[in-house]
């Protein structure tokens, strides 16, 4: 190996440390907030209501503690690298455990490897947390290139399939020839096409916020099937402009998101409340600390970028996948077990009636329960 090759291949270890001049910088510009109006009435009816939005924003400004929660992260063995030419960062806790399985967890948009952080705990140490100490990983969490401590990417072409093999190569460099992965939102995209190219390595495969898109053959569905397809019709209609946007000029949204705090605030709120009214909703400081990351590290634009480089995995014919695979359905995912059949080799099956698509966030217990009941049947 050369000498550029080996520094190309180095792991460095990490620590989030944000200069306070930053956090001033937010404050001012929260502080500084120019305001819409709203039609009287309105609600949720055309988007974030004005008074949520000042509600959450004057917290972010004089409530949330950063510190405390970059202090929590820090917690963590944190790493970063170079794959294909990409900074990379992420969380790796290996577990007391001498049995523990390697488990690399990828999250969705919008947020970062600190999605998981409620989990890495219960997951490498079981037995300091009530559970079975058989049930342990050792636990991967990369950002996704473009986000957060992994932003932002420098060149195109990191969509799905290029993320997938980059994270098999890291595993590789971390020694893991035998791992299970787990995936919501994007990663619900990134880890199968990581089970489909690294399946010989890949003992299970374990999703939540899935979509397997229903075929033009609805016969045999039950109602509440029925009704999940009717839903992700109207979301279609409804919901979809934001991934429209990401997806074809999502340049253009990053002025507005990388220079106000409050439209990035409004931007990701959209999806945070919206996904956790009724069912599980999230924590404010949840939420703030994922928008906070994504503030001070200047990549809501090249985290929305991945709506374009990934339009291909969206559109292409899905190969399908043997590496045994758990699904957890958690209430709003559009997610139909015949559907998903198509495509995995669906061994594990959990329904549940609190949570929504940030599951990770609503209810980490829950996740974190239905990972170790599906990675038992795989060990």
């Amino acid at each position: 190996m050369t000498d550029e090759a080996a520094t190309e291949t180095r792991i460095h270890p990490f620590r989030i440390d944000v200069p306070e001049v930053a956090l001033d910088d937010l404050r001012a510009r929260l502080a500084a907030a120019h305001w819409p109006d709203q039609l009287p009435g309105a609600g949720w009816t055309y988007g974030v209501p004005l008074e949520r939005l000042k509600e959450l924003a004057g917290y972010w400004r004089t409530g949330y503690d950063w510190r405390r929660h970059e202090r929590a992260l820090n917690r963590f063995p944190q790493f970063t690298t170079t794959i294909d030419g990409q900074h990379v960062h992420f969380f790796h806790v290996r577990s007391p455990e001498p049995e523990a399985v390697p488990l690399l967890l990828t999250h969705g948009w919008p947020a970062s490897g600190a999605e998981f952080a409620e989990l890495i705990g219960p997951l490498t140490d079981p037995r300091a947390h009530g559970g079975d100490p058989a049930d342990a990983f050792h636990v991967v969490v990369p950002s996704i290139p473009g986000y957060g401590f992994s932003g932002p990417t420098t060149e195109a072409g990191w969509g799905v399939t290029r993320i997938a093999r980059a994270w098999a190569e890291l595993m590789r460099r971390l020694g893991y020839h035998r791992y299970g992965a787990q995936g919501g939102d994007w990663g619900a995209r990134v880890s199968p096409e990581l089970a489909r190219l690294d399946g010989d390595r890949m003992i299970g495969l374990h999703l939540n916020a899935f979509i397997a898109f229903p075929d033009d053959n609805l016969d045999g569905l039950t109602e509440s099937e029925l009704a999940i397809v009717d839903a992700l019709n109207n979301w279609s209609g409804e919901r979809s402009g934001y991934a429209q946007i990401q997806g074809t000029r999502p340049q253009t949204l990053a002025y507005g998101l990388v220079d106000s705090p409050t439209g990035l605030l409004a931007w990701d709120t959209e999806w945070f409340d919206a996904y956790g009214d009724d069912v599980g909703g999230i924590e404010a400081d949840r939420i703030l600390t994922t928008v906070t990351i994504t503030w001070l590290t200047g990549t809501a634009g090249s985290s929305a970028r991945l709506y374009r480089e990934g339009a291909a995995n969206w559109e292409q014919e899905i190969a399908f996948s043997p590496v045994p695979t758990g699904i957890a359905v958690f209430p709003g995912d559009a997610t139909i077990r015949r559907f998903a059949e198509r495509e995995h080799k669906v061994v594990h099956w959990s329904e549940f009636d609190r949570g929504g698509h940030f599951a990770a966030l609503q209810v980490p217990e829950l996740l974190t329960g239905d990972i170790r009941a599906f990675f038992r049947r795989v060990r």
